[in-house]
């Protein structure tokens, strides 16, 4: 019987932990060596032990986790969430998320992604892009509003984040990830705001009409600054979403896109999924100036746990690299076409190969990125991504089944239960809560004009 498999009885068990005996085991033996090198004071050892350690897997460590409300800021889905059984939330499946897996792992909010690909900018394109976003809109509502609506329900605002998490269901909201789904059509931000959007990643891979991307697409003709940064009609969608209070996201922008749109908005920015440029020296990663800025402005950064954006590792990079190129030619797929290419046997397969030769990153390499962050920005701007099904995962953290490990080790590292409270999600709901502020103000502003 395979990992996996064993992994997805217990999932669809919810086995608790039995590490009971483990601890009792591990006390005995520090209560020996005490004994053994004349150490008095043994009670406040054993203290330090169960409070940092609990049961080992640790019956505390699992009290904190439920108390807290935990919230992963990106989570990607396929075009075919919810209208295909692969792809079915209330289901154990192949995905990194799903209804049980988040209930096995006590991951209570996530924010659902409606991506799409940067392709080149025609009228054609910005037609297909909003009927690709249009699709995985109505697989969130499905999965929310027809198929699960006793198991999940989808929030549109901070105080009703906490009123399904109350209600003991599991909570989805939805962000944008790549402004291209709006095309050149600004009417699109309040259309996909009134669809639940709460927040929109002004580009992804390869400039927009928005701004500059971090990674710009050679195979598109994208110069390494088509913008120098924000474009005129960037800085109107960030109006446009001040007003909303839709929250503008600068991960995967350039630095300068980056700079510029957190001083152009109105309200605190947020970084849905990035990584700590002076850990990773990723283009996607931030540097201490950015960080350090979007602290300032108010905003949160949600570190991901990315094992490309956690620790450079080149050789696995090409790895990959050159393995969706084999499968996207084979298949005829376009290399942006991410949930297809994971579909595949030789996918599949071939990441299984490239993991073992070339280990993941670590849940204490991601705790590294949110230590270093909260050293140098705050704790109350810093959170937790996942990136699953989009390319996140770790050792450690391969599924939201295994989230109660990123609360272990926050715990192991002396964070306490109010910072990781913070970490989970408060500081993410916080600043989505100034953003409905602003919002607030402008609106009434321009009704008294």
């Amino acid at each position: 019987m395979t990992y996996e498999t064993i992994k997805k009885i217990c999932i669809l068990n919810i086995l608790p932990f039995r590490n009971g005996m483990v601890i009792r085991a591990n006390i005995r033996a520090n209560i020996r060596a005490s004994v053994r090198l004349g150490i008095i004071v043994v009670v406040s050892g054993l203290a330090a032990c169960g409070n940092q350690h609990s049961d080992g897997g640790g019956r505390h460590v699992k009290e904190v986790h439920k108390r807290i409300l935990t919230l992963d800021s990106h989570v990607d889905i396929s075009s075919d969430y919810t209208f295909e059984s692969a792809f079915d939330p209330g289901k154990l499946t192949d995905m990194k998320v799903d209804i049980p897996k988040m209930t096995a792992g006590g991951l209570d909010a996530a924010f659902f992604v409606v991506y799409v690909g940067q392709t080149a900018r025609t009228e054609e394109n910005y037609v297909t892009v909003k009927q690709d976003a249009l699709r995985k809109f109505d697989g969130i509502h499905r999965m929310t509003d027809e198929l699960y609506p006793d198991q999940i329900g989808l929030a549109y605002s901070p105080a009703e984040v906490r009123r399904i998490y109350r209600e003991g269901k599991k909570v989805a909201i939805i962000g944008i990830e790549n402004g291209y789904a709006i095309g050149r059509d600004i009417a699109l931000v309040e259309d996909y705001y009134n669809r639940g959007a709460r927040y929109m990643t002004l580009a992804h891979n390869g400039h927009n009409d928005i701004c500059d991307s971090a990674q710009p697409k050679e195979k598109l003709g994208d110069i390494p600054a088509e913008h120098g940064g924000v474009s005129d009609f960037g800085a109107q969608v960030i109006g446009e979403m001040n007003r909303l209070g839709m929250m503008v996201d600068i991960s995967h922008v350039s630095m300068d896109c980056m700079t510029q749109a957190v001083n152009i908005s109105k309200a605190p920015a947020i970084a849905s999924h990035s990584g700590v440029r002076a850990l990773a020296d990723h283009p996607r990663n931030l540097t201490d100036a950015q960080m350090t800025l979007l602290a300032q402005r108010g905003g949160v950064m949600q570190l991901v746990a990315y094992s490309g954006f956690l620790k450079i590792d080149t050789a696995r990079s090409d790895a990959i690299d050159a393995l969706a190129e084999s499968v996207a030619g084979g298949h005829g797929f376009s290399l942006d076409d991410y949930e297809n290419i994971e579909q595949t046997d030789e996918w599949q397969k071939g990441r299984q190969e490239i993991d073992e030769k070339y280990p993941l990153a670590t849940v204490k390499d991601f705790v590294d990125h949110i230590d270093y962050a909260v050293r140098l920005i705050g704790i109350d701007h810093v959170g937790i991504s996942s990136d699953f099904d989009g390319g996140g995962e770790i050792i450690g953290w391969k599924d939201a089944s295994e989230s109660l490990n990123i609360t272990r080790e926050l715990m192991a590292r002396g964070y306490s239960e109010e910072d990781i409270a913070k970490i989970w999600g408060e500081n993410l709901l916080r600043t989505w809560g100034v953003v409905n502020g602003v919002a607030a103000e402008i609106q009434a502003a321009g009704i008294h004009e």
